[in-house]
């Protein structure tokens, strides 16, 4: 792995998987975003639509904070509600009064996007491909005042060890742990939701990927409440509508908590199916990025951009992976659907190789 000072160059930071599946991708089978098929649940819809009632009243996030809080076992102070994790990177951004931002990639590119808007300089750590893109804790420069991370990571489905995150914490310096995708990991293992003991720790969560709200906007900040002070300082007034706060007091009931712990079994058992048949091509040039611990999987294949062409033409659309700092065309980032959508997917995959 290796740092690098970019000044602002290099891949399309802006380019996100819905771009693969609008216009005349909108007929294809979507496996180049992330959230979970076939949802929201009817419950959840219907608890939306009984929202609806008060929108002529301004948005009271009072319960939903609570709620949230409730659920990892924080007061409401360490708490705040966003608009998806996305509007949490525009305001660590703006907010937060650093020097010395670094953000560890591959992952998602949001986060660097938001702080160069902000006109903070931005430093890289690039994990490498021969390393299983794991991390470790040295190659974060010293004197890095905010360092941001996914986990588990967005493209390549590595879950990183919380304490081997942990040890990025020190005086001084802010650490950003995006866990946007950890309630897709059986038993949110290796999840620092809810610490308190780690300095600096900022914890974003989305509820937008495993309860198909990406169209609904809704996430939160866990940090201490200073952090959290400043951030909401940064915020507009009434930032989350009443229908999101309504999802968020939803998603994190019991019910919720006891339906994405299934959830996540399930996609695992699918995930296994996944790999297993791109390993079945090893032997065409298809490599996966293993052990896979989230909703999607990391693939490098030769001619990838080709490839990827083709298997629109057979009714298929992924992720490109160029846009992602440190990798390049020959990765593509596929999400795990079902198994029969999976079948149907390497099939066509099958007759995209060359």
């Amino acid at each position: 792995m290796r740092t690098e000072d970019t000044g602002g160059a290099g891949p399309d930071l802006r380019h996100h998987g819905d771009a693969e599946v609008r216009d005349d991708g909108a007929a294809l089978v979507d496996l180049a975003v992330n959230v979970r098929a076939d949802t929201p649940p009817p419950w959840l819809r219907e608890e939306i639509a009984a929202s609806l009632s008060s929108l002529a009243a301004y948005p009271d996030g009072r319960a939903a904070r609570a709620a949230v809080a409730a659920r990892h076992g924080l007061p409401v102070e360490r708490v705040l509600l966003t608009a998806g994790a996305a509007e949490a990177f525009v305001l660590l951004a703006r907010a937060l009064k650093v020097r010395h931002p670094v953000v560890v990639h591959p992952q998602f590119t949001e986060p660097e996007a938001a702080l160069r808007d902000a006109g903070h300089t931005v430093d890289r750590v690039l994990l490498r491909a021969e390393d299983g893109f794991r991390l470790d804790p040295a190659a974060v420069p010293q004197h890095a005042d905010l360092v941001i991370v996914g986990n588990p990571t967005n493209p390549t489905s590595v879950l990183h060890p919380a304490h081997v995150l942990a040890e990025l914490a020190r005086p001084g310096r802010v650490l950003v742990v995006d866990e946007a995708f950890m309630d897709a990991v059986p038993g949110e293992r290796e999840a620092l939701a809810g610490r308190t003991d780690v300095p600096g720790l900022v914890v974003l969560r989305s509820l937008t990927k495993t309860w198909g709200l990406a169209g609904l906007r809704i996430g939160y900040v866990l940090a201490g409440p200073e952090i959290i002070a400043a951030l909401e300082r940064a915020q507009p007034l009434w930032p989350v509508s009443t229908p999101a706060l309504a999802a968020a007091q939803a998603c994190v009931a019991p019910r919720a908590l006891a339906e994405a712990g299934h959830a996540a079994h399930r996609i695992a058992g699918d995930r296994a199916h996944l790999v297993a048949g791109l390993a079945a091509l090893a032997g065409r040039g298809v490599r996966v990025v293993q052990p896979a611990e989230g909703p999607f999987v990391l693939v490098g294949m030769p001619g990838a951009a080709a490839v990827r062409r083709r298997l629109r033409d057979l009714g298929y659309a992924v992720r490109r992976g160029d846009t992602f700092p440190g990798l390049g065309a020959q990765w593509v980032r596929v999400a795990v659907r079902d198994r029969g959508t999976v079948d149907g997917f390497l099939r066509a995959l099958s007759a995209a190789l060359p």
